[in-house]
């Protein structure tokens, strides 16, 4: 049964239509991601379901009872935004229990409340200190448990690594993932990072203007696409689509049906590198990204294609030097001339390059 359902929920900017008729059910506990790119959509479908927002149609209910039209301190949700939004002269402590107090909560609830999510965050020992004397992490830890204090029904994460640098992303996500375990709390997470999506969610809500293109979890999305844009916005690095022209050789000896129109999508890990005159097709190496762990190869092929290669090892090849490109046919999305997907790859648990 749905905790939190949405039906046919828009909103308007004037004329402008921005969410148009989301439906969407979420389950009690359920850690659910809001991915898509720029303008999609996603933090103002957040904002609808916080309500900072009015939503113009459409009904909105949580735990069997419709909030479509309460204010967002009936709503029984917590927020945490991008931008922190702490009070610069409260101390942690006082930041963090500033909604207890003014439900003028017994002050042994809010000591233990507040300990318990200092404990969880690691900052029990900031909790004397104002914000201006805390890292970004730890601020950004410090708005994590002003919402946890609140026991809210749903949390709402608006974006909240974007201010971080890299390594503080990585490490505070991996203190998020750690406290929905943890807590078993129902999350709702904003962002345009489909790392993040992957690596975090239960499920995926993919939106690319203000309407869901598909939801599923990471790894349905990953190996089963929707269509071409959902194909390409998740992956790092994004999978390959090449007109069906520019890799013929796919439908001559693999007998691939491509729609006339249609594209070739290939997971860059299924493009496998060959020595020239070797393989399907013929390329030269544009560029050689080395990672460490894995290396990327950027080739240009004889008829024009733009291809990835992803190597899960280091390799001699520079950039000028010519090479067999060697396609996985049985890994290989085809899309017809709108984007809509006509076969899904069946991906492998490994390929050797």
């Amino acid at each position: 049964m749905a905790y939190l359902k949405l039906e046919r929920v828009e909103k308007l900017f004037g004329a402008n239509r921005v969410i148009k008729g989301i439906d969407l059910e979420i389950k009690q506990g359920e850690f659910v991601v809001f991915v898509g790119p720029s303008g999609c959509g996603k933090s103002t479908l957040l904002r609808l379901i916080a309500g900072l927002e009015n939503i113009d149609s459409g009904s909105l209910q949580l735990d069997g009872r419709d909030i479509t039209h309460l204010p967002s301190s009936k709503r029984d949700l917590a927020m945490v935004f991008q931008s922190y939004a702490l009070y610069p002269h409260m101390s942690v402590f006082e930041n963090m229990s500033f909604a207890l107090k003014l439900a003028k909560a017994d002050p042994a609830v809010i000591q233990e409340k507040v300990g318990r999510a200092a404990k969880i965050l690691n900052l029990t020992d900031y909790l004397e200190r104002t914000p201006k004397e805390l890292s970004g992490g730890q601020r950004q830890r410090v708005a994590i448990g002003r919402a946890i204090v609140r026991a809210p029904k749903v949390f709402l994460f608006d974006e909240p690594l974007s201010n971080l640098d890299a390594a503080l992303r990585g490490q505070t996500r991996i203190e998020i993932a750690k406290l929905h375990r943890d807590l078993g709390a129902t999350t709702i997470y904003v962002t345009h990072d489909q790392v993040e999506a992957m690596t975090l969610a239960d499920r995926v809500v993919v939106l690319r203007d203000g309407q869901i293109e598909q939801v599923g979890t990471p790894l349905e999305l990953y190996d089963r696409p929707a269509n071409q844009f959902v194909a390409q916005f998740i992956g790092t690095p994004r999978m390959n689509v090449v007109a069906a022209a520019d890799v013929a050789a796919l439908e001559t000896v693999y007998g691939l049906a491509v729609p006339p129109g249609g594209f070739v999508g290939l997971r860059p890990e299924y493009v496998t590198l060959r020595p020239a005159g070797q393989g399907l097709l013929q390329g030269t190496v544009d560029l050689v990204e080395a990672l460490g762990a894995e290396t990327l190869i950027y080739i240009s092929t004889a008829q024009g294609a733009q291809l990835v290669s992803r190597l899960n090892e280091r390799t001699p090849l520079r950039a000028g030097d010519h090479v067999g490109v060697q396609i996985d046919a049985d890994t290989a999305h085809l899309f017809d001339a709108q984007g809509r997907i006509t076969r899904t790859g069946q991906a492998r648990d490994a390929v050797a390059h």
